[in-house]
């Protein structure tokens, strides 16, 4: 190995791991950076002793990586730290990292769903098909099924099976993206035409407007974490076959733990969804306010998103575990 070249190639590293470690305090993103960079410097410690055994060279980078050791492995960083900077600047970096994703996700089901609801609504044949006419009334009809379902248990209880069940359709949509992203057409597919049948059907019944009083409240923050969640799961699939420049194995690896902490930011998403779907939508509150709350969670998810995410990944956060708690890969070439 040419010691020369090797250094040239990793100088500006050890001096930004040299600089950061002689800083009396560090952001979120530095901290993060520096346990990248103690880990590049160990490895590169290693390559020197085995291939290129410089004693000057060895002794300097000796000495730094056991600096960078002691400040990693010296402090600890509080529970309630960890979870600050998770909400703060990683789970709304990982999700506007994956908007490229999961906003035409978004466009292409609702246009779908849109459509369906359409065709639906003006063919009678397509109705009868769905369900028997009095089955249709039942549903449709003013304190119909369709309207009693939101009170039709105890709130608290309604909340937590609101809750459990998306949060299962969106960690499906997630994890299970990785199978080349099938399962997540398939549960994209299903929830659009659910809401299509619906809403094709009320329509139908001359009542679209009481549908979307009562699907707005809970339902815009609730369907874009699902489409956060399919976006993330496609993208996971699309890794498995265009991984880039890392191995499958490092790519997926990555990839995977940003989705596990997508997972965890959209439990409380869709639990703050389950909570108005339980409380609000089937409040007497007139529809204008049960729409209007419905309407600030979204924007104020939104803003969050695009606002601190894009704050947080432009300033070098990529949503994936700290590198403390990643685990240490194999050099790799290139």
């Amino acid at each position: 190995m040419d010691v020369d070249l090797f250094v040239a190639a990793h100088r500006a590293e050890w001096a930004r791991l040299d600089h950061l470690l002689a800083a009396r305090r560090l952001t979120g993103p530095e901290a993060d950076e520096l346990v990248r960079l103690y880990q590049r410097a160990a490895t590169h410690l290693s390559v020197v002793r085995s291939s290129a055994p410089d004693p000057a060279l060895l002794s300097w980078l000796s000495s730094l990586v056991t600096r960078a050791r002691s400040a990693v492995t010296g402090s600890h960083t509080p529970a309630w730290r960890e979870i600050g900077l998770f909400f703060a600047q990683r789970f709304p970096a990982a999700v506007y990292r994956t908007a490229r994703w999961w906003v035409p996700t978004a466009l292409v089901t609702i246009v779908v769903s849109g459509l369906l609801g359409v065709w639906i609504a003006t063919d009678p044949q397509v109705q009868a098909s769905i369900a028997a006419p009095d089955a249709v009334r039942a549903l449709t009809e003013p304190g119909g099924r369709f309207e009693t379902y939101y009170s039709s248990n105890p709130a608290g209880s309604f909340a937590a099976q609101v809750w459990t069940n998306n949060a299962w359709v969106a960690a499906t949509c997630l994890f299970f993206g990785v199978l080349l992203g099938i399962p997540v057409l398939i549960a994209l597919w299903q929830n659009a035409l659910n809401v299509a049948i619906s809403a094709g059907l009320m329509a139908a019944a001359g009542r679209l407007d009481v549908f979307f009083g009562l699907i707005a409240p809970h339902g815009l923050l609730e369907l874009t974490a699902v489409f956060v969640a399919a976006g993330t799961g496609l993208r996971l699939g699309w890794t498995v076959v265009q991984p880039g420049r890392r191995s499958r194995s490092a790519a997926l690896a990555r990839e995977g733990r940003s989705a596990a902490g997508i997972a965890l930011g959209l439990a409380c998403v869709l639990l703050v969804s389950g909570v108005i779907e339980a409380f609000v939508t089937p409040s007497g509150l007139p529809t204008w306010g049960r729409v209007a709350i419905g309407v600030a969670a979204e924007v104020l998810f939104l803003g969050y998103v695009f606002v601190f995410g894009r704050r947080a990944a432009r300033a070098g956060v990529t949503g994936d575990a700290d590198a403390r708690h990643a685990g240490d890969l194999l050099p790799e070439a290139g």
